[in-house]
């Protein structure tokens, strides 16, 4: 697997390969247990409930603004304050929490998640219920962190890759299955029911992982404060973040505001909006499966063409909007595209974090989470200034350019670092 810049040779990628420090084997210890496959699944389970979460407000947010009595543009602020409580929660709860046993702190993160649920589900009005989907945001990003690092150190080395890869199929499956049955719940029940729904699917999680996850230590090293240094004084590893944060904003752009998307600029019936959630969700299952194959050509070509071809994606999502039907295989096409490049920005950042390979990974979600908050936001504020539905797709595309750029950016970086090391 490479992860250089193009034109990078094979004996650097190796050299820069061992540079990158410890891996999961190093800072995952194996930690025997009679069930480790059904000790995945709760944690899998944990990664689904996340995904139904965190999706579901968009497929129900012309609902929660007709609940709280404000427009559908400012209701994406609440999408937006749920991410930038994943952005302030990782590396505060990574952190903090490092040498707590990792089954506890996994029952615990869980349990705040499904008590910030239901404090959504019964927010009186708009600023409290802001407040509720930040303070939900906190655990998403540290709880993905926490299990991964579980699930590598329930099974052989040789599998440790696939344990983790378990983990964030739950959040694949919750778009695919979770999000679409919560966006029809909404509408049928009421949008509170979706976060009852939440809350009772984090509490589950909870009692799974304390009965069937075996006790696993923490943390005991004294190194984090070091390798936090290092990590956030790498230029790559900010290029890199700031790539997710910017180009990945552009599939939120336009998913936040899929629902009236579908029945004001499409014509359509709101029943059809689940239909189209499923294809959001299907989307993501192929574009993570097809991420893995691409990763094995080039993970940094692949990041490349996937945030070139999303810019095409999501111009051709303006276009298809008001054919109805037509767009449903354009927001496929635009999941599957965001797919890829969540994947290989996942495996960039672990490749450039040096001896903080488990920050990097965790950092990861802090900065599509940014790009979560960004893309709804600015999608609002399009909105809002009465350029219409399907402007988000033109702001997204914007996005995805500046994405672009900043990957040249850090190729440029990376050449003229190593001609420095070589003279």
């Amino acid at each position: 697997m490479s992860s250089a810049p193009p034109g990078t040779p094979a004996t650097e990628k190796t050299a820069q390969t061992a540079q990158t420090g410890p891996t999961d084997d190093a800072v995952a210890p194996t930690v025997p247990t009679a069930r480790p496959a059904l000790a995945i699944l709760a944690l899998a389970v944990g990664g689904f409930t996340i995904g139904t979460t965190e999706f579901m407000t968009m497929g129900v947010l012309p609902e929660i603004a007709d609940g709280v009595d404000v427009s559908v543009p400012t209701a994406g602020h609440v999408i937006s304050a749920y991410a930038l409580g994943v952005v302030v929660g990782v590396p505060v709860l990574a952190f903090f929490g490092a040498a707590l046993p990792r089954r506890a702190m996994l029952v615990g993160l869980m349990a705040a998640y499904g008590v910030f649920n239901l404090v959504s589900a019964v927010a009186p009005d708009y600023r409290v219920l802001t407040g509720a989907r930040f303070l939900d945001g906190l655990p998403h990003g540290a709880y993905f962190g926490v299990a991964s690092l579980v699930a590598a150190s329930l099974v052989t080395p040789a599998r440790r890759g696939r344990a983790v890869a378990s983990v964030m199929l739950g959040l694949s499956v919750a778009n695919v299955v979770g999000v679409p049955l919560a966006t029809w719940l909404g509408q049928q029940a009421g949008w509170r029911a979706t976060y009852l729904l939440a809350a009772a699917l984090a509490l589950v999680t909870a009692a799974l992982v304390l009965a069937v996850v075996p006790s696993v230590p923490g943390d005991s090293g004294t190194s984090g404060r070091k390798e936090a240094r290092e990590f956030f004084g790498n230029q790559q590893v900010w290029l890199t973040m700031a790539a997710g944060a910017i180009g990945f904003g552009g599939m939120f752009a336009v998913y936040s505001y899929i629902a009236k998307t579908v029945t004001v600029v499409g014509g359509l019936d709101r029943g059809t909006v689940p239909l189209f959630v499923l294809a959001l969700g299907l989307g993501m299952v192929v574009g993570t499966w097809l991420a893995g194959e691409l990763a094995a050509w080039s993970v940094f070509r692949s990041l490349l063409l996937s945030s070139g071809f999303g810019v095409l994606v999501l111009l051709a999502y303006f276009v298809a909007a008001p054919g109805g039907w037509t767009l449903l295989p354009v927001a496929f096409l635009v999941t599957a595209t965001g797919s890829v490049l969540v994947v290989n920005l996942q495996l960039r950042l672990m490749d450039v974090a040096g001896g903080a390979v488990t920050l990097g990974a965790a950092m990861n979600h802090a900065s599509l989470n940014i790009a979560n908050a960004l893309g709804a936001w600015l999608g609002g504020l399009v909105i809002a200034a009465g350029w219409g539905y399907r402007a988000p797709a033109v702001l997204g595309a914007g996005l995805s350019v500046l994405g672009v750029l900043i990957l040249l950016w850090s190729a440029l970086a990376h050449r003229r670092d190593r001609v420095a090391t070589v003279s």
